[in-house]
């Protein structure tokens, strides 16, 4: 085999178009081997969960499809600690060189230092890029020189320093061809759920770069000039549901931007691209961000230990419908509305004072989107201890919040559906329901839905002791 061939190693990028580094690779005048490596050795703790599993194979499937269309070498899937596989690789092979977009988890970082560290002690060229993310981390720095702790300041100075770089075209066919290389197939990854737990997912998401663009063309031209109005109304199609398509890469931050700005879409929804970087930034910054508060004050928090009541939580069944229609939406679907991330948030690490880390490691497992930098800093926002935290005294009221953003009970209903012939009045309050109503709903409390599992008021003032107490503790 000719040695006049490359390496491309996908990762979060699975995409043709604006791939910084695939199209380097083309451009370096060689035949290029696509190669995707299921790396849960590397990882740890944070392999990839169920749900980002399911979306990668068929990510992964519609990538060899594309690149086979446009003239590549099929996708060569391989599994395993990447610094032997692709050492063993490339060796096999005879490749000159490998190319690739730079990963930013912690774990990710280290594993790819080295890597770089002894392919080039064998002859090997490594070339990585940018190619999912706005800025590098290391690149935004405040007024001090030091990194940001705030995100508003950041949101600035990254629209001050600007750069947003158009998106860049697909690539052209390799110049050159390598045989066909039998290697292990993408059913031999074993991502797809072995219990089928995936009908309602798969009736609602389709995974790809192809997929991708239609759903930014779709939000585009539909509701991106309502999303400011709309992005807090979980029963109204107000948001992009981008979120699993960025993070596979399957469409680039730069598309997306200038997407948004070519469109007039609302700043809030430019803001959330922002605060992806930022929460990319804090990962770098502190690469214990998903295991320890960022905010040191919180290391010894009293946190509650009680597995029923987690359960209880996980599956929709706290006794108040607005939290309940969020996780069973999570677990049906594999997403929840951003609205309802904060109030089944609040509720488990305020109302239940149940750790934070517990939160975060479900929705690891659940969310198709699951994103190590963006899942930590969204659990220590909401429980205060982390960067630009909520106060620890905002505690999200979940009748509150279910009668402001839910008001008809649509989403409810569509959720929770054991609630749907109960009237408004009492939809969002079920146990204030007088039993003439809720016999004609045919509902028992406690049997057809569960009787409210804590007292709002009483939990609250629970919260605040315990904040008041951790506070009293790191000052001592």
């Amino acid at each position: 085999m000719s040695k006049n061939h490359s390496i491309f190693w996908f990762r979060n990028d699975l995409r043709l178009s604006d791939n910084p580094a695939l199209t380097a690779a083309v451009q370096s005048g060689g035949a290029v081997i696509p190669v995707y490596v299921l790396d849960d050795d590397s990882a740890g703790d944070w392999k990839r969960g169920g749900a980002s599993r399911w979306w990668l194979h068929h990510s992964l499937a519609s990538l060899d499809t594309t690149l086979q269309k446009s003239g590549f070498h099929p996708l060569v899937c391989l599994r395993g600690d990447a610094r032997d596989v692709l050492r063993r690789f490339i060796s096999e092979v005879g490749a000159q060189d490998i190319y690739w977009n730079r990963c930013y988890e912690p774990w990710a970082i280290n594993r790819d230092t080295q890597i770089k560290k002894d392919l080039k002690a064998q002859g090997i060229e490594c070339y990585s890029f940018n190619g999912s993310l706005l800025f590098e981390p290391w690149e935004m720095k405040n007024k001090t020189g030091g990194s940001y702790k705030v995100f508003t300041p950041f949101y600035k100075s990254c629209l001050e320093v600007g750069g947003f770089r158009a998106p860049m075209g697909l690539p052209s066919k390799p110049a050159k061809q390598v045989k066909k290389i039998t290697k292990l197939s993408l059913q031999e990854l074993d991502l797809l759920p072995r219990i089928s737990w995936d009908a309602e997912i798969s009736q609602n998401w389709t995974p790809g770069e192809n997929a991708a663009q239609k759903k930014l063309a779709g939000f585009i031209e539909g509701s991106a000039a309502t999303h400011k109005k709309n992005r807090d109304f979980p029963a109204v199609e107000g948001v992009s549901r981008l979120s699993p398509h960025l993070h596979f890469g399957e469409v680039s931050p730069y598309q997306v931007w200038h997407a948004g700005v070519q469109s007039g879409a609302a700043e809030p929804f430019l803001r959330q691209l922002i605060w992806r970087e930022f929460s990319y930034h804090l990962l770098y910054h502190a690469p214990d961000f998903p295991d320890q508060p960022w905010n040191k004050k919180f290391t010894h928090f009293p946190w509650r230990y009680d597995q029923d009541a987690l359960k209880c939580w996980q599956k929709g069944l706290t006794g108040y419908p607005i939290v309940d229609a969020g996780m069973r939406q999570l677990w049906r679907t594999g997403w929840m509305h951003n609205r309802l991330r904060m109030i089944v948030g609040s509720f488990l690490v305020k109302n239940l004072l149940i750790d934070w880390r517990e939160g975060e490691r479900w929705f690891w497992d659940t969310l198709l989107d699951a994103d190590l930098a963006n899942n930590a800093a969204g659990w220590q926002w909401v429980a205060g201890c982390g960067a630009d935290a909520a106060p620890y005294f905002r505690i999200f009221n979940p009748v509150l919040q279910s009668k402001k953003f839910d008001t008809d009970g649509l989403y409810i209903r569509t959720y929770v559906p054991e609630l749907k012939n109960l009237p408004n009045q009492f939809l969002h309050t079920p146990w204030e329901a007088p039993p003439l109503v809720l016999k004609q709903a045919g509902i028992t409390l406690g049997v057809d839905y569960p009787m409210p599992m804590v007292d709002l008021s009483s939990s609250r003032d629970r919260a605040l002791e315990a904040y008041g107490v951790s506070k009293d503790a790191a000052v001592s």
